[in-house]
């Protein structure tokens, strides 16, 4: 496919807009079949414009665009339908689901399957299961995201040695290497349980969840580099200010 190739209703969430010169903006979005990508929409802030109210987070669309460079060209945009919009916390974490995307996906890389996984967490996020679990709900998407960009971490095999993982054991966890048995060396202190349950992708038991949080966190921002996720700590504010039940 050429790059000035056409495209059409492809479908795809608004991830962040900014504006560009006096009636424009350029919309991030996060698409099926073409991964992350930047689009003008003309016109889009004068009043009277039909994309004036779609260009908004977690509302799907069908997305079509055209040209050749990095900043694409946005022709048409119609509401998809099918998810709610998330309200309250779940609001905020949907907003870290999207600097998350923002700042970890390379422009033009598809995701076909990290897409599927992102609408599935939005509509949890927006309370298609009766009590979201938040925490829960971002830990899977975390360790989804950074499979996908290429960081499989295994956690159910000690680095160098490729002993299997013992639960009742300790261990750290360094980024560039993986799990190595707690002898005082660096990285993120772990339970050999946390790291089997992280293998299954089960997030039942509280300690995992607790631990799992800082080890993601760990491996996060060791992608990332110095500069911090803005939505993280506003998540941290909210639940400091929020009563506990």
């Amino acid at each position: 496919m050429s790059s000035d190739a056409r495209i059409n209703n492809e479908p795809g969430f608004i991830l962040h807009t900014y504006p560009f010169k006096e009636t424009s903006v350029v919309a991030e979005v996060f698409t099926r079949s073409h991964g992350r990508i930047a689009l003008i929409a003309r016109g889009a802030r004068r009043p009277t414009s039909a994309l004036r109210g779609l260009m908004q987070p977690f509302t799907p669309l069908l997305l079509s665009w055209f040209g050749k460079s990095d900043l694409k060209t946005l022709h048409a945009a119609e509401w998809h339908g099918g998810i709610a919009p998330p309200q309250g916390r779940a609001l905020m974490c949907g907003f870290y689901l999207n600097e998350l995307l923002l700042r970890l996906l390379a422009r033009g890389d598809a995701h076909e399957t990290l897409y599927a996984h992102y609408v599935g967490t939005l509509g949890q996020l927006a309370g298609e299961v009766e009590t979201p679990d938040f925490e829960r709900i971002l830990r899977r998407f975390e360790k989804q995201l950074l499979g996908e960009i290429g960081y499989g971490a295994t956690f159910d095999i000690e680095a160098g040695s490729g002993a299997p993982i013992h639960a009742d054991r300790r261990y750290v966890f360094q980024p560039e290497l993986g799990a190595l048995r707690a002898s005082g060396q660096p990285g993120c202190p772990v339970s050999g349980q946390t790291l089997l349950d992280l293998a299954a992708d089960s997030f039942e038991r509280p300690a995992t969840l607790s631990e799992s949080k800082s080890l993601m966190r760990t491996l996060i921002n060791h992608t990332l580099g110095t500069k911090p996720l803005y939505t993280r700590q506003l998540l941290r504010d909210l639940t400091e200010l929020t009563p506990s039940n």
